[in-house]
């Protein structure tokens, strides 16, 4: 009964999460849509006036908003990836080894409260009907500017685009010195992203390469 109410109980906090992503989605989109101010964008014209073509106090409580959004979609997420680690280990005593209770090949499996970048379990019960696929991310970064035939914008990444993955660098510590390193460690050679885009998880390949502008990929991050 318990594992019952508690797989209910993380179903919920998914469709809550889910709910979450999709407002922060659509205020991503209307930050960064053409001519928009983007997610860290100035407010202020090149001569220190407020931009006259923006609604600035909207733009200011979209941010914030935002902000708000991405705190609680990591509370919520390091409860579904304790609830998943507690169904887990339930599983692992209650059934014997033959029983097909697995994990997916690409899954990591966090300790409780960590704040892993990609988790896939999926949970098997031979004498059950019903499979449990719980899948958890936590987005570390999202695009906020794509240069025009930059790297990043002709490999696919589209602006608002949530990086879950940059070949091996994952949420942490020191984001920006480690995603430089990934990339130029890479220069010449594609990498594996993930990325999260209006709700769903995608897989892109980026290669990082000398071009007309800077940076080796031509695009800017909000972490």
């Amino acid at each position: 009964m318990v594992g019952a109410n508690l797989k209910s109980e993380t179903m919920k906090l998914m469709d809550k999460r889910s709910a979450m992503e999709a407002e922060m989605n659509a205020i991503i989109e209307q930050l960064c849509q053409p001519g928009g101010p983007g997610l860290s964008g100035n407010l202020v014209d090149s001569e220190g006036f407020p931009r006259a073509d923006i609604d600035i106090p909207v733009v200011r409580a979209q941010r914030h908003r935002l902000a708000e959004l991405k705190n609680d979609h990591q509370e919520i997420t390091e409860k579904i990836n304790v609830n998943i680690q507690v169904l887990h280990s339930a599983k692992l005593t209650s059934t014997p080894k033959d029983s097909g209770v697995e994990t997916n090949q690409n899954a990591s499996v966090a300790t409780a409260g960590a704040s892993a970048s990609l988790q896939n379990l999926v949970l098997r019960d031979s004498s059950s009907a019903n499979d449990v696929d719980m899948i958890s991310t936590m987005p570390f970064a999202m695009v906020d500017e794509i240069a025009d035939a930059s790297p990043a914008a002709e490999d696919g990444l589209q602006l608002g685009d949530q990086i879950v993955k940059f070949g091996n660098v994952k949420a942490g510590d020191s984001l920006l010195q480690r995603l430089a390193s990934e990339a130029q460690a890479n220069q010449g050679h594609p990498v594996p992203v993930i990325i999260m885009r209006q709700g769903a998880l995608l897989n892109l390949s980026l290669t990082p390469r000398t071009w007309q502008g800077r940076g080796l990929l031509g695009y800017v991050i909000y972490t």
